[in-house]
């Protein structure tokens, strides 16, 4: 069997594992060979996924709760560890707004359908506020921070070495620490077919990426020279962003599944998802 795996450039586990080898290594000694499919929406990993695209893929928390709602039959693997300062949302130093319930009627730049997601949605329903209707979420682009320091946006969620070089250059202040609100994990998983019929395939992907975290976090500055050759960037703000990593694969436990169980709510509430999401159902099934 060839196992493809998604990979894209939010997903920091993962981006590294495809260029250093520990998946051909795990699943070859499974007899198994690997191929990497790069696309560039995390968004679409379930969809990937349904449609066989891939057979492995990794997030952060929103998609595979959207992938749920779209019916798609997915299988959590492996979580990361809590990633506390991964990202956070964003206004000038100057900025009037100072709590988050002083973002109702404002409009919010960040990437709709990912993580960020998950951390305004949450962040607003603990003030009081809905996602749906008291701010308008807006896709970020390259332009967003130049739009939030013209006031021209009410906030932005800027994450990796985006938001160490927008630190770096001073006049924004934090509203939203992400590890305030929720734990924000890079999320692994697969279709039901492969996690219950090869989980030795799972075993061994999950032992690469324990392989390939444990070189990043012991080769940063490498890792940031990968990065910012391939995405843009300077060495230096990637160094930052990658340090703040916990660079951990953890087992999926009844603490995480709840938090998902949490956001999935919040998005049908607001109708983010059209329909009820038990997120337990992408637990493997008991024999």
């Amino acid at each position: 069997m060839t196992v493809v795996i998604g990979v894209h450039r939010s997903n920091p586990s993962l981006y590294h594992l495809s260029r250093l080898g520990y998946a051909e290594e795990e699943l070859a000694a499974l007899g198994e060979t690997v191929t990497w499919h790069p696309y560039t929406d995390g968004v679409r990993t379930g969809a990937h996924l349904a449609d066989g695209t891939i057979d492995f893929g990794g997030t952060g928390s929103t998609p595979p709760v959207t992938a749920q709602a779209a019916g798609h039959d997915i299988v959590y693997t492996a979580v990361s560890a809590p990633r506390p300062d991964h990202g956070a949302l964003l206004v000038p130093e100057d900025s009037p707004v100072r709590t988050v319930a002083d973002l109702k009627g404002g409009t919010v730049h960040l990437a709709v359908g990912s993580w960020q997601t998950h951390l305004v949605a949450k962040a607003l329903d603990d003030a009081g506020l809905s996602y749906a209707t008291d701010i308008t979420p807006v896709r970020g682009d390259s332009g967003s921070e130049a739009k939030l320091r013209a006031g021209e946006i009410t906030a932005w969620v800027a994450q990796g070495a985006e938001l160490a070089a927008a630190r770096r250059t001073g006049g924004l202040r934090t509203l939203i620490r992400t590890g305030d609100v929720i734990s924000d994990r890079s999320v692994f998983f697969t279709r039901r077919d492969l996690a219950e019929q090869r989980p030795e395939l799972v075993e061994a992907l999950t032992r690469a990426l324990r392989r390939a975290d444990d070189w990043a976090a012991a080769h940063p500055r490498e890792a940031a020279e990968i990065a910012a050759a391939d995405q843009g960037g300077t060495v230096e703000d990637w160094e930052t962003a990658l340090k703040a990593l916990p660079w951990t694969i953890e087992e999926v436990t009844e603490e995480f599944i709840a938090e998902q169980q949490t956001a999935a709510d919040i998005f049908h509430r607001t109708g983010f998802v059209d329909r009820a999401v038990t997120v337990a159902d992408a637990l493997p099934r008991k024999a």
